[in-house]
């Protein structure tokens, strides 16, 4: 397979699991096992790409457009359900949207990805936002939260005496923490990308002569 193929692979993965979440046992521990595979999907696309000399700024646009529908999938599923805050999601969309744009702006320049002709120059950048260490920790945060949210959501259809309240309330509270943790390293990887993303923004706004001169023409 391609490494566009697997990215795509994975995003159908995300909306399967979602699909089979909270319907019985089974449904819920298919569901469990595509939210893993999907996850690690993501760091086997990459991979691929690089191994078989097959990396291009499509394939790379690509990644990181199937990583936001897959995260952005979950959240708002489990918003639904109200499980997490739809400040969760909303903030995924913008936080996505915001890096995302910069992004494009820093592909017209020439830099794109993740290696070398990244748009990233500092070191602390790439430590943060595209280093293997920082996309593995990130990844297995996600899986993690989403995989608890999931195992979450079938214990509250559970009948009323199969748990203690104490027992939900720590159950409750750890899926609290680990949506905080999540939300709180998503944030911190976008730093990079918005302070370096800045020049990009500044070089490709009009100045105010050039928007003088278009709005006479």
């Amino acid at each position: 397979m391609t490494p566009n193929q697997i990215t795509l692979l994975r995003v159908l993965m995300g909306f399967a699991a979602v699909a089979l979440f909270a319907r019985n046992f089974w449904c819920d521990l298919a569901a469990l096992v595509l939210t893993i595979v999907a996850i690690t999907l993501d760091a086997l696309d990459g991979y691929l790409a690089r191994r078989r000399k097959l990396a291009t700024p499509l394939g790379a646009q690509l990644d990181i457009l199937g990583d936001r529908v897959v995260e952005n999938l979950f959240f708002t599923f489990f918003a639904v359900t109200g499980l997490v805050s739809l400040w969760v999601p909303v903030l995924f969309f913008v936080r996505g949207m915001s890096t995302d744009f910069l992004r494009s702006l820093a592909a017209r320049a020439g830099r794109t990805g993740f290696g070398a002709n990244s748009m990233l120059q500092t070191w602390w950048g790439h430590a943060l936002m595209a280093s293997r260490a920082s996309r593995a920790v990130y990844g297995a945060m996600k899986c993690l939260c989403f995989c608890y949210l999931g195992v979450e959501l079938t214990l509250v259809r559970l009948p009323a005496a199969t748990l203690s309240p104490a027992q939900f309330a720590w159950v409750r509270a750890v899926a609290e923490a680990l949506v905080l943790a999540t939300v709180a390293f998503c944030l911190i990887r976008a730093v990079p990308v918005l302070w370096e993303g800045r020049r990009y923004f500044f070089a490709a706004s009009p100045t105010p002569a050039k928007t003088i001169a278009g709005s006479a023409q």
